[in-house]
């Protein structure tokens, strides 16, 4: 009986406990991930195009655009003091900002400018995943 009362208060214990952590994880920041979900949203739109071989010129500027103005947010939202990880966002608005500049019109002008871009990402990730 006792064994029994104890096993069930620790059962308990454990609950409350795991109740509290999943409370404390559910407070954290959500930017950083809604920032990395939308610039991987306008990627994918730019990649899709691509594959269709429908690169509509309106629709490339819009989501590169975007990508340029969450770009922007990177540094901020993160809140990393650490100055390589501000070079890799620096070099990644470099990067679009080349791409804007470029106003790629078909699918192959895309093509040349997404790969830097590309780049630019895969580097950031493989450092700081």
């Amino acid at each position: 009986m006792r064994v029994a009362l104890l096993i069930l208060l620790g059962l308990i214990i454990g609950v409350i406990g795991t109740v509290n952590v999943m409370n404390a994880l559910s407070q954290r920041n959500p930017m950083p991930k809604a920032v990395m979900h939308t610039m991987g949203y306008h990627m994918g739109e730019l990649g899709h195009a691509l594959k269709a071989k429908q690169c509509d010129v309106a629709k490339i500027q819009q989501h590169l655009l975007r990508l340029q103005s969450t770009a922007t947010d990177i540094v901020p939202v993160f809140g990393m003091a650490d100055k390589p990880f501000a070079a890799a966002a620096d070099n990644l608005q470099n990067k679009l900002q080349l791409a804007l500049q470029a106003a790629p019109a078909d699918c192959p002008a895309l093509a040349a400018v997404i790969m830097p871009i590309n780049q630019a990402c895969k580097s950031c990730h493989e450092k700081y995943r």
